[in-house]
């Protein structure tokens, strides 16, 4: 499966999809890329006259690159065009180190810790453009395919 295909599979659009692409993928982890565009719905109220991206954004960007795209992608022979995945964000613990301005392109890097049963477990870090570490956590999921 292809990134495209993954991109395309998963249950968000804009303006709450944060995936631009993904340029690593294997059984073991996945990374991909978000740019976080100026006009962002919540830009506007967060902050006033200086807008940063909510750390609850961050950690869904993390949360969709990290663990739903591998997820679809772990789970790629029972995926189809009829039997479409459903996720569900089980666990997560992030810390914070830098801010993410408007206009900055991140990485989401994620190793798979495990993966059984239907639940993804992943640690899961975000790099800016400088290679600076933003956030880092574990992240858990379960992915179901109906």
């Amino acid at each position: 499966m292809k990134a495209a295909e993954i991109i395309k599979l998963l249950p968000y659009k804009k303006p709450f999809l944060f995936v631009d692409a993904l340029t690593e993928l294997s059984e073991n982890g996945i990374s991909g890329e978000y740019t976080f565009q100026e006009n962002e719905f919540f830009y506007e109220g967060h902050f006033k006259e200086n807008p940063i991206t909510p750390g609850v954004i961050l950690t869904e960007t993390m949360a969709q690159i990290g663990l739903v795209c591998l997820g679809v992608f772990l789970m790629k022979d029972e995926i189809s065009s009829i039997r479409k995945p459903k996720i569900a964000l089980t666990s997560n613990q992030v810390d914070f180190f830098l801010p993410v301005l408007p206009n900055e392109k991140i990485t989401v890097i994620s190793e798979k810790e495990y993966f059984r049963f239907n639940k993804l477990k992943c640690k899961v870090k975000m790099l800016n453009a400088n290679n600076e570490l933003v956030c880092r956590g574990i992240i858990s999921g379960m992915i179901i395919v109906e």
